[in-house]
C-alpha cells in the first residue's frame, strides 16, 4: 500500500510501469511527467480511463529541485526512469543530457535522503557498459564512456551509489538491456524497422548490421523493475535485467522482414551510423543475478514479443514519422 512515484511516467517504459502498478496493485500511483503547454502527459494520454483514474499526475521538469521535491513528498517507493536516451541526439547537445540524466538523478536522490524515502530505484542503461570486453556482461564488467549519453548515465550510477554509501540511502540502480515494445520511439531500431516496413518502404535505411544486442520485452522489463521492489536483498545493488540472448541488428531486420514483407531489402543510411570508437558492437547481458535475488526471468521470446509489437504499430502507424531519421 505504499505511495509510489515514477519519474518519467510519460514514456516508453515509464508508461508502462504506470500503467501495471495502476492496474495490478492497491498503491498510490503519482506519475511524473513532462511540463509543457500542451498539457501532454505523454503515453499516458492513451491508456484506458478507468486506468488513468486510478493516477495522480504530477507535471514539472526533473530538472528543477524544488518540484521534484514537491512530487516526492509522502512518497515511499521512487522509480526513477526520467532521462534523455537518445544516442545521435546527445553528440550535438551533451549539455541537455547532463543536467537531466546527472542533475536530474542527483535531484531525486537529494530529495529521498531529506525526506526519508524507503525506496529509490535508480534507471540505468546497458550503454555504460561499452562494447563487451566479456559475455555474458555481468554487473562487474567495466565501465566505458562511448557517448556523452553513456557518459551521464554512469555519472548517475556513480551518484546513486554515493548516496547509498555515504548516507545509507536505500538505492538500487536498475539496469535493463536493450528493452522493446509497444510505445517505444522510433529513434529505437525496432520501430525504425518495424514503421519503415508498414508504411510500405521498399528499402529499409539502417545504420551498422553488425553489432548484437540483447532485447527484452517491455512487459517483462516492468516486472523487472517490480521484482527489484519487492526484494531488501537489492538495496544497495546494481541489478541487469536482460534476456542473456543476443541477435545482430542485421539478424533482427531480417526477421522483421520475413514476418512483414519479405522482398523489401536493407541499405545502408550513413547518417544512422555511429562515429567508429562511440558504436558499442556487441551488448549480451548476465540476468543471473537478477534471478538469484529475486527469481526474476523473461517470460516472452524475441519472436513473441515482435509480433506484439508489430501488432501494436499497425494499429497505431500514424504516431509515427516514418519518413525522416529520428534522434
Amino acid at each position: 500500500m505504499s505511495p509510489i512515484l515514477i519519474t518519467g511516467a510519460d514514456g516508453f517504459i515509464g508508461s508502462h510501469l504506470t500503467e501495471y502498478l495502476a492496474e495490478n496493485t492497491n498503491n498510490t500511483i503519482r506519475a511524473f511527467v513532462y511540463y509543457n503547454s500542451f498539457n501532454s502527459w505523454g503515453w499516458l494520454d492513451t491508456l484506458p480511463k478507468e486506468t488513468k483514474d486510478k493516477i495522480e499526475i504530477f507535471a514539472g521538469d526533473i530538472r528543477d529541485p524544488n518540484g521534484v521535491r514537491e512530487a516526492m513528498k509522502g512518497i515511499d517507493i521512487v522509480y526513477h526512469l526520467a532521462a534523455l536516451i537518445a544516442i545521435p541526439f546527445s553528440y550535438h547537445s551533451p549539455d541537455s543530457y547532463v543536467d537531466t540524466n546527472i542533475k536530474g538523478t542527483l535531484n531525486v536522490l537529494q530529495a529521498a535522503r531529506d525526506l526519508d524515502t524507503q525506496r529509490v530505484l535508480v534507471t540505468s542503461t546497458s550503454e555504460v557498459y561499452g562494447t563487451a570486453q566479456y559475455v555474458p556482461i555481468d554487473e562487474k564488467h567495466p565501465y566505458q564512456g562511448q557517448s556523452p549519453y553513456s557518459a551521464t548515465k554512469i555519472g548517475a550510477d556513480r551518484l546513486a551509489e554515493s548516496f547509498y554509501r555515504s548516507f545509507d540511502l536505500p538505492v538500487s540502480i536498475v539496469r535493463p538491456f536493450n528493452t522493446f515494445g509497444p510505445r517505444q520511439s522510433a529513434r529505437a531500431v525496432i520501430p525504425t524497422i518495424i514503421t519503415q516496413l508498414l508504411s510500405g518502404s521498399k528499402e529499409i535505411k539502417l545504420g551498422s548490421l553488425t553489432p548484437t544486442r540483447d532485447y527484452t520485452y517491455v512487459k517483462d522489463t516492468v516486472k523487472g523493475f517490480v521484482s527489484i521492489a519487492e526484494s531488501k536483498n537489492t538495496i544497495g545493488q546494481e541489478i541487469n535485467i536482460a534476456s542473456q540472448y543476443e541477435i545482430s541488428i542485421g539478424e533482427l531486420a531480417q526477421e522483421l522482414i520475413d514476418l512483414i514483407n519479405p522482398d523489401a531489402k536493407i541499405i545502408c543510411d550513413e547518417q544512422r551510423l555511429r562515429p567508429e570508437k562511440s558504436e558499442v558492437n556487441r551488448l549480451f547481458g548476465s540476468n543471473e543475478k537478477i534471478l538469484k535475488l529475486t527469481g526474476w526471468k523473461p517470460e516472452y521470446t524475441l519472436a513473441k514479443g515482435l509480433a506484439e509489437t508489430v501488432e501494436w504499430m499497425t494499429q497505431n502507424l500514424n504516431s509515427y514519422k516514418t519518413d525522416i531519421y529520428n534522434l
